[in-house]
C-alpha cells in the first residue's frame, strides 16, 4: 500500500482533511460521552424500587373533610377505610402507609448508630405503616423478620413525634451504618439528637427513597410499626394481575360512598409516580439521542462532501493512472486509505477529547468513568462511516475513462 505518497498528498493539502479529521474528533468525544449519560440514566430509571410487580400497585390519599373529628373518631375512619379496601374484589393486599418511593416529598429522619452524635448522622426516607405494607408492596426480608403486632404504635399527628422502639433498616442502608458487615438484627440506632433510640429486628433488600437519588442513598430507607392519627390518609393497595384499573375506580367510589363524598382522594399508580419521576430524566436521554443522530449525520454530511470535492479536483489525476494500468480496484483503495489515514487522525484525537470530557463530567457532575467500549464502539462507527462515506464518490471516479477524465469531461 502507498502509504508515504498519500500522506505527502494530504501534508500539502491540509486544509480539507484537518478539517474532517477535527468533526471526527469533536463528534466522538460528544458523541462517546452522550450515549455514555444515555446508559447511565436509562440504568437509573429502570432501577428496581423494592417494590414487587408495581404495575399492580396503586396508591389513594384520603382527605377528611371533618377536620374536628377527634383521635377515636379519625383512627376508627382509617380502620374502616382499610377494611373497605381489602374486602373489595381484585384487592390481593393493602396497607396503610405515609408515603411512597420515587413519590419526590415525603418524610425524613437522621439517625446514626452513635448516641453521643460524634458520628455523622445519615438521612433516610422514614416509611410508617401500622402492618401489612411488607406483604402488599412484596418487600423482600434478607434478614431478622417482620413487626409483630403488639409492637405497633398509634399517635396523633401534630401531638406527639414519639418513634416505636424497633425498626427495619435496608441493607443499603445497614451497610452505611455498620461497613464492618456481620448480623445487623439486634442492633440499636439513634434518631435525631440521640434522645429515642430503635433496635433492628428485620434488613429489606432494597427499598427506594421518595427522591430515589442516583447513588446508594437512593436506597436509605427504614420502616417502622405507626399508625399516623390525622384528618388524612394514605393507603397502598396491590390488585390481582391485569386488574388495578378497574379496581382502582372501584375503590375510590367505595370510599366516597362510605363517607358520604365527605371526602377528598387522590389516586395514583406506582406506574404514573415512577414516571413523573424519571420524566426529566427520560427527556434528556432523547435530547442526547437526537443530539448523537444529528452528529453522526452532520459528520457524514461532511466526510461524502469533502470526499466528492477531493474526487472532483483529482479527476485527470485518475484518469492518468487508469490510462497507465491502475485499476478500478486500485483507485478505490487509494480513497479508501486516505479516508481511513485522515479518521484515525480524527478517531485518536476524539479519544484524548472524550476522555478529557469525561473527566470533567466526572468532577464537576460525579458521573461515572467513561468505559473503553464506547470509545472502540464509537471508533468503529466513524471508520465505517468514512468508508461508506468515501466509497461511492471514489467508485464513480474510478468507473470514468481515462480519456474523459483526462479532458475533465464528466
Amino acid at each position: 500500500m502507498e502509504i508515504r505518497p498519500i500522506l505527502s498528498a494530504l501534508l500539502r493539502n491540509k486544509t480539507g482533511p484537518v478539517l474532517v479529521a477535527v468533526q471526527v474528533a469533536l463528534s466522538l468525544a460528544i458523541l462517546a460521552n452522550a450515549l455514555h449519560i444515555v446508559s447511565v440514566r436509562q440504568a437509573v430509571v429502570t432501577r428496581p424500587s423494592g417494590v414487587a410487580q408495581e404495575d399492580a400497585i396503586f396508591t389513594l390519599k384520603v382527605g377528611n373533610a371533618n377536620v374536628n373529628a377527634g383521635f377515636n373518631e379519625l383512627r376508627s375512619s382509617q380502620e374502616r377505610h382499610l377494611a373497605l379496601l381489602r374486602a373489595l374484589p381484585g384487592v390481593a393486599a393493602a396497607a396503610q402507609i405515609n408515603q411512597v418511593p420515587l413519590s419526590t416529598s415525603g418524610n425524613v429522619t437522621s439517625m446514626s448508630t452513635d448516641p453521643k452524635r460524634e458520628q455523622e448522622p445519615v438521612g433516610v426516607s422514614y416509611y410508617v405503616s401500622p402492618g401489612g405494607l411488607i406483604d402488599t408492596w412484596g418487600l423482600k426480608l434478607v434478614e431478622g423478620r417482620a413487626f409483630l403486632p403488639a409492637e405497633t404504635m398509634e399517635i396523633e399527628v401534630g401531638k406527639s413525634m414519639d418513634k416505636p422502639d424497633v425498626v427495619i433498616v435496608t441493607r443499603a442502608l445497614a451497610r452505611k451504618l455498620w461497613p464492618a458487615g456481620g448480623s445487623h438484627v439486634g442492633k440499636l440506632v439513634y434518631f435525631g439528637g440521640g434522645d429515642s433510640s430503635a433496635r433492628v429486628v428485620g434488613v429489606l433488600e432494597r427499598l427506594q427513597t421518595t427522591t430515589g437519588q442516583v447513588d446508594e442513598e437512593g436506597e436509605w430507607s427504614i420502616l417502622q410499626p405507626l399508625r399516623r392519627v390525622a384528618a388524612g390518609a394514605a393507603y397502598t393497595v396491590r390488585a390481582a394481575p391485569g386488574q388495578r384499573d378497574r379496581v382502582m375506580a372501584e375503590a375510590e367510589a367505595a370510599l366516597r360512598k362510605e363517607a358520604n363524598n365527605q371526602v377528598v382522594i387522590h389516586a395514583k399508580t406506582f406506574d404514573q409516580v415512577r414516571a413523573d419521576r424519571y420524566r426529566a430524566d427520560r427527556g434528556l436521554a432523547w435530547m442526547l439521542v437526537a443530539v448523537s443522530v444529528l452528529l453522526v449525520l452532520v459528520t457524514a454530511s461532511g466526510i461524502v462532501g469533502m470526499a466528492s470535492l477531493w474526487v472532483t479536483q483529482r479527476r485527470k489525476q485518475i484518469g492518468v493512472r487508469r490510462a497507465l494500468g491502475a485499476r478500478k480496484v486500485d483507485i478505490l483503495r487509494y480513497f479508501i486509505t486516505e479516508n481511513v489515514m485522515i479518521t484515525s487522525a480524527g478517531v485518536a484525537g476524539g479519544v484524548l477529547g472524550a476522555l478529557a470530557l469525561n473527566h470533567l463530567l466526572v468532577t464537576r457532575l460525579e458521573l461515572a468513568r467513561l468505559p473503553p467500549g464506547y470509545l472502540l464502539a464509537g471508533a468503529a462507527v466513524f471508520f465505517v462511516l468514512g468508508i461508506a462515506a468515501v466509497y461511492g464518490p471514489a467508485w464513480r471516479a474510478a468507473s470514468t475513462s481515462p480519456a474523459i477524465a483526462t479532458r475533465g469531461v464528466v
